[in-house]
């Protein structure tokens, strides 16, 4: 984008009427203390309605001193954005659009007109009566070309139409905004091809669209309930294979025993466990932690090299008999559930 000037001919000064003033101080009233300075661009759009459709280097000081900002801030503002007019348009000011919608639908026949009607792009008329500048996309593309003339957009351009249209404005009759062909907004020439069902429009089928929507809305909440149900069941699995899970872990494995006795119902060596001829480090555990083992069991144990929770809890079946067989009190292991108590002193801290 260019620079954008301000004109080089000024009015000494400027402020706001009785109307505009009101619309001012309502517009800056509309932001907490402290934050006056958003209400900047209504305020420039009102100087500019003010004054003749264009906004003086007065207008700037008058606002910031209003705002309680720098001028060169006011001027930031004002030159960034194009639509504020920083120079004398015009009565009627001609925003031709020329963008690609518009020219590929002869818009360079518009800008001709233009410049055979009012002449050279930013130059007003001799009568003050036009001044015209084109302009990047308008946003009515699918009716181009057009033109915005002031406030007003004017849509289906030609060149006979759009002269029809420079010389009403000029004899200031009444002119039609929006599009200038058999059509209705944006629809199709020659009339709506769509929605032209009365009975759309005429209340008679709201009954059934009532209808649909209690069917759309019972089938929306079996869906809800069907979802809440798998998502319970869903929860409950997840639940069973979570505690299944913890069970597996903290349950240690005993393998099934095999047949380790003689005839005569002694135990074979070939069970025995493995067997330790002195405690780790010189540091035993203590065995007497584990319930059912007093000193003088702990004693047997130790004679047999057992010093620690970790070789009674790796015991299988087999050489929980082949140990059991060295007790006096046949069955304790088992039934004081050692091997559980010794898995969990040894996770503690095996010595």
């Amino acid at each position: 984008m260019s620079a954008r000037l301000l004109a080089a001919e000024q009015p000494e000064d400027f402020e706001f009427n009785d109307e505009f003033s009101k619309l001012a101080q309502a517009r800056i009233a509309m932001y907490p203390e402290g934050k006056q300075a958003s209400a900047i661009v209504p305020l420039l759009w009102f100087a500019q309605k003010q004054h003749d459709n264009w906004i003086p280097e007065a207008a700037l000081r008058h606002i910031g001193d209003m705002l309680g900002m720098a001028y060169i801030r006011v001027l930031e503002v004002v030159t960034f954005y194009t639509m504020f007019n920083l120079s004398p348009v015009g009565k009627h000011f001609v925003q031709f659009c020329g963008t690609t919608p518009c020219w590929l639908n002869g818009a360079d026949a518009i800008k001709n007109v233009c410049k055979e009607v009012i002449g050279n792009e930013n130059t007003i008329s001799e009568d003050g009566e036009f001044s015209w500048l084109e302009v990047e996309c308008l946003g009515a593309c699918v009716n181009a070309p057009m033109v915005q003339i002031n406030d007003d957009f004017y849509e289906d351009l030609n060149e006979d139409n759009f002269k029809k249209l420079l010389e009403d404005l000029k004899a200031g009759r009444t002119t039609n905004v929006g599009t200038q062909v058999d059509r209705l907004n944006a629809a199709p020439c020659g009339g709506i091809t769509t929605l032209t069902d009365d009975a759309l429009f005429d209340g008679s089928m709201v009954g059934s669209y009532k209808q649909v929507m209690q069917e759309i809305e019972k089938v929306e909440a079996e869906a809800k309930k069907v979802a809440e149900l798998e998502a319970a069941e869903k929860a409950k699995e997840e639940a069973a294979e979570k505690a299944a899970s913890e069970k597996q872990e903290t349950k240690p494995e005993v393998k099934e025993a095999v047949s380790v006795k003689a005839d005569d119902g002694a135990v074979s060596d070939a069970f025995k466990p493995d067997m330790l001829s002195e405690a780790r480090n010189g540091e035993a555990d203590d065995l007497k932690v584990i319930k059912g083992v007093g000193p003088k069991l702990e004693s047997v144990l130790n004679g047999l090299g057992i010093f620690h929770y970790s070789q009674v809890a790796a015991w299988n079946a087999d050489q929980i008999a082949w140990v059991d067989s060295k007790l006096k009190f046949k069955g304790r292991i088992e039934r004081d559930g050692w091997i559980e108590q010794a898995s969990s002193l040894a996770k503690e801290g095996d010595k």
